[in-house]
């Protein structure tokens, strides 16, 4: 029989998650709204099991928190009982923040990303060790999966791979606009510019970056003439920095 999975929130991390996790788990949400819970059901597209959350009991459940982080008091105060297991997708909420406000015999933290709609999610982990193996076991489900040694080591990822879908996007934006400026017509630069994507993502699973530059890049050729445009712009340096600022973003909280 399959375990059941209890979302506690309904919005776009959750439903993500629950399209993939349905294959593997029940799934159970619990809202404030039963209209937007019957929407999260529609959207996830099999039977869910439909809570509203004042004084919710979550004795012995396997949460997964997916409410926005300046909710949490407001949530763990309408929540009765002791979970079995607390995995939390709260970007910056701290363990001990967590587990001040929901009482659960083990509390994990995960960072899961966009990916995670088409089950191909970069989740770190990290939190109480005892649940490492079925925290390893339940992400999986959506993705990859690295549990990491510190709620630190953790927030430096969320900064890269939390965030990163969004750098990407812009850099896999700007590409295509530079090509319809040369002129390629608009469909065609976006159809080139996610091939280009698609085979990159198998690439860089098997070869350092810096291999794959060099392997590309011929003396005086094309691939030199653009990348040296690029260090240029500063690249590197903005993709540098907007790491250590997404980082600082989630010391704040």
């Amino acid at each position: 029989m399959k375990k059941t999975i209890t979302f506690i929130g309904n919005g776009n991390m959750a439903t993500s998650m629950a399209k993939t996790l349905k294959n593997s788990y029940l799934i159970e949400v619990v809202g404030r709204n039963l209209e937007k819970l019957d929407i999260f059901e529609a959207a996830v597209g099999t039977d869910v099991t439909k809570h509203l959350l004042n004084d919710f009991d979550i004795t012995g459940k396997t949460i997964l928190l997916c409410v926005k982080p300046a909710n949490i008091a407001e949530v763990g105060t309408k929540l009765q009982g002791k979970a079995e297991a607390l995995y939390s997708v709260l970007a910056g909420t701290k363990v001990e923040t967590l587990k001040s406000h929901i009482a659960a015999a083990g509390t994990v933290r995960a960072m899961p990303n966009l990916a995670a709609t088409v089950g191909r999610s970069m989740t770190t982990l990290t939190g109480d060790r005892h649940l490492e193996a079925e925290a390893i076991s339940l992400f999986n489900a959506i993705g990859t999966t690295l549990w990491l040694g510190s709620e630190k080591e953790l927030d430096i990822a969320t900064a890269l791979a939390g965030s990163g879908p969004a750098y990407l996007a812009l850099i896999a934006e700007a590409l295509a606009d530079g090509a319809v400026k040369q002129g390629l017509r608009r469909d065609d630069a976006m159809t080139v510019m996610r091939g280009l994507f698609g085979g990159f993502g198998e690439l860089i699973q098997n070869e350092h970056p810096a291999l794959l530059k060099d392997g590309v890049m011929s003396p005086g050729g094309t691939t030199a003439a653009g990348y040296s445009a690029l260090e240029a712009a500063g690249v590197r340096h903005g993709c540098i920095d907007a790491i250590e600022k997404a980082y600082k973003i989630t010391q704040k909280s």
